[in-house]
Parts: structure tokens; sequence; C-alpha cells
């Protein structure tokens, strides 16, 4: 059987939960291929990274609050969104996909360097185009979602 990465809006991916730790991480995807930690001096935030190169995802941890799960990046194209295959759509099909699934795109801005990227906020969700086809997608839990509820193990 073979992998197929799933974004799960607001909860997590695949069977991973938004507020879950690197162990549980590591219990469910084996050791990753690199760990990265980063820290943003502005912010006051620190991340501790998994990344999973050779699974086409990245997973960050807020240092801050408990290295728990907070962002995931992911560029497979074998990822599923809603039971569709993400990175086979177009522009205006993932745009209808999300508005069908009660989620209306927020923003959109095209960068000097050509990338574009379309912002579903209450989604948290980012989807980040390059010569028209989609490239990477970043998504997290929204603050202040009263729908999510962390249940430590």
């Amino acid at each position: 059987m073979s992998f197929v990465p799933e974004i799960r809006l607001l909860k997590g991916f695949c069977t991973l939960n938004f507020g879950q730790s690197p162990d549980n991480t590591e219990a469910l995807f084996g050791a990753p291929d690199e760990t990265q930690s980063l820290i943003d001096d502005i912010l006051d935030t620190s991340s501790f990274v998994m990344h999973y190169w050779s699974k086409g995802f990245s997973l960050f941890f807020d240092v801050n609050n408990n290295k728990s799960l907070h962002i995931v990046e992911v560029d497979n194209a074998d990822t599923v969104l809603f039971e569709k295959k993400v990175f086979s759509l177009k522009e205006a099909e993932l745009v209808e996909l999300l508005k069908t699934n009660g989620f209306k795109l927020s923003d959109s801005e095209k960068h000097e360097w050509g990338e574009k990227r379309l912002s579903f906020d209450e989604a948290g969700l980012d989807c980040y185009y390059e010569n028209g086809k989609l490239s990477t997608i970043s998504f997290s839990l929204v603050q202040g979602n009263e729908n999510f509820r962390y249940f430590p193990n």
C-alpha cells in the first residue's frame, strides 16, 4: 500500500492532529529526513521542523507551545483534499472545491517574482502557484477556532 497524504483542514494531516507532538509524528511517519530549528525574533516564535522530503511534506511544531504541531507544508502530487487530488486541479477548480466545502477565497496575491498565493483564511490554508501550477500548500489550525479540541495522549 502506498502513502497517500491527506489534508484534513482545521484538524491535521493524515491521522496526525494539530496539537500532537514530534513523538506522535515519528510513530506515524518514521524518522524525518531532516530536522531544523527556526527562530523568529520579531514575532517571538520558535518552531521545530520535521522535513519528510522523500514523502513531500514538512511539519512545524510550536516550541513555545509544548512542541505541538501547528503548520503543515506539502508538495506531494498525490495529496488529497476533500477526496480530490488537489495538485491536479486548476486554480479555478481548487477555489470551487473549497467553496463547495464551505471555505471562500479570502485573499490572492501575485508576487513580483512570479509566485501567486491564494488564501482561505477560515480554513487556515494558503496555496502557492508557480507558472500557473500548484506548487505548495501550507495549512494550519486557525487561532481561536472553537471546533478544535486537543486531547493529549
